[in-house]
């Protein structure tokens, strides 16, 4: 699904040095490379405050208690996921509202959000899925009238651009109250282990948070608030200032390979492929808002899981991104939830399937997939 070796490659001199230099420094925690890497993602991003974290899932856990978000407070979030998302939210003894999502985007359903709003909705954490943003017009709208905390998963879209109605760009994360990332080495920004971090643009937030992710302490031995070990080590700081030049010529490489699935895709009846928020299904050459984290096609007509079978019988990846509703998780299920609601999430996880998508496919590889593919729907 993903070819890093291929990637170190193209990078291996600059990732080489950059951890060399951390071993013969032996700042391995918080060191040189650390802060310069906050400050360059800050720069990239154009956000006030990065916090760097030990992963994506602490970031995600922090950024709510930063917020200060108490046991029974309900947080809002989709049922089309990655468990991540509201295993945080269980963590912290708050309440996880489950709501489903759109069939074209996979992203959280602004309508579902609003339906599901009560008095004790303190949070909306929109997971901004497969590598584009969610409806954050919508979004932002909703939790500016109910007076809500927007969170942003940004775990699987670091790149990506989110257009304004009124024509107003923002990068992915930088929209919300308070962001998270993950650095997990298979990310459109990975590093070579655990990684993960906060965006901000509310300097008292990012000040509190600062703290939490290093035991609570701004001053070493003295403990201002309730804190965790959550730091990301200087190895991985290194490797991810050596990758983060090349970010946004990555995101443009796996949108090539988006528009070369898709355009092979497109007139098949048993495929729809994935839309991007402009409506060009990812085939045009100016799209910037999707970075195709994942490249994940809906199989109609029952075809899904014969099509994985096929696909492993011949030694093609694929991945299916997810196979379970996270209301029907044996951890999250909960009387308050009604099938009824979540039509679209049912059903999309009988229909997905996600393709090899990374930065070193090449015209061989996807036209032998795309073949593939093609060929064992059609009969």
């Amino acid at each position: 699904m993903v070819d890093l070796k291929g990637q170190y490659e193209g990078i291996k001199n600059n990732v080489d040095v950059s951890i060399a230099e951390v071993l013969d420094s032996s700042a391995f925690i918080n060191g040189p490379q650390v802060h310069a890497f906050q400050n360059e993602l800050e720069a990239y991003l154009n956000v006030e405050h990065v916090i760097p974290c030990a992963n994506g899932t602490d970031a995600l856990q922090i950024c709510m208690m930063g917020l200060g978000l108490q046991p029974g407070d309900e947080v809002i979030t989709a049922d089309f996921t990655f468990a991540a998302t509201v295993e945080v939210i269980a963590l912290l003894n708050l309440t996880p509202v489950l709501v489903d999502v759109e069939p074209d985007t996979f992203n959280i359903d602004p309508k579902a959000i609003e339906k599901a709003i009560t008095p004790k909705t303190k949070a909306i954490v929109p997971v901004h899925l497969f590598g584009q943003c969610a409806n954050m017009d919508a979004i932002i709208e909703l939790a500016d009238k109910h007076g809500l905390y927007v969170i942003e998963d940004n775990a699987q879209a670091i790149g990506a651009t989110h257009t304004f109605k009124d024509g107003k760009k923002q990068k992915a994360g930088t929209i919300g109250h308070v962001a998270s990332t993950s650095f997990f080495p298979s990310k459109n920004l990975g590093c070579y282990g655990d990684g993960g971090a906060i965006f901000t643009n509310d300097g008292d937030l990012a000040h509190t948070i600062r703290g939490m992710v290093n035991h609570g302490m701004y001053k070493r031995y003295h403990h201002d608030v309730i804190g965790v070990n959550s730091r990301l080590d200087s190895i991985q700081a290194a490797v991810l200032r050596a990758k983060l030049p090349n970010l946004d010529v990555y995101n443009e490489k796996r949108r090539n390979a988006a528009r070369k699935y898709s355009m092979a895709f497109k007139d098949n009846p048993d495929i729809i492929v994935p839309k991007t928020v402009n409506g060009c299904n990812g085939i045009c050459d100016t799209c910037d808002c999707h970075v195709f984290h994942q490249y994940t096609l809906r199989i109609l007509n029952g075809k899904r899981d014969d099509l994985v079978q096929h696909l492993n019988d011949q030694n093609v990846p694929c991945g299916v991104y997810y196979p379970i509703p996270l209301h029907k998780q044996k951890a999250y299920v909960d009387d308050r939830y009604n099938e009824a609601d979540f039509p679209i999430t049912n059903q999309l996880v009988k229909e997905v399937i996600s393709l090899p998508m990374h930065t070193e496919l090449d015209d061989e590889q996807i036209e032998f997939i795309t073949k593939t593919i093609i060929d064992f729907v059609n009969n």
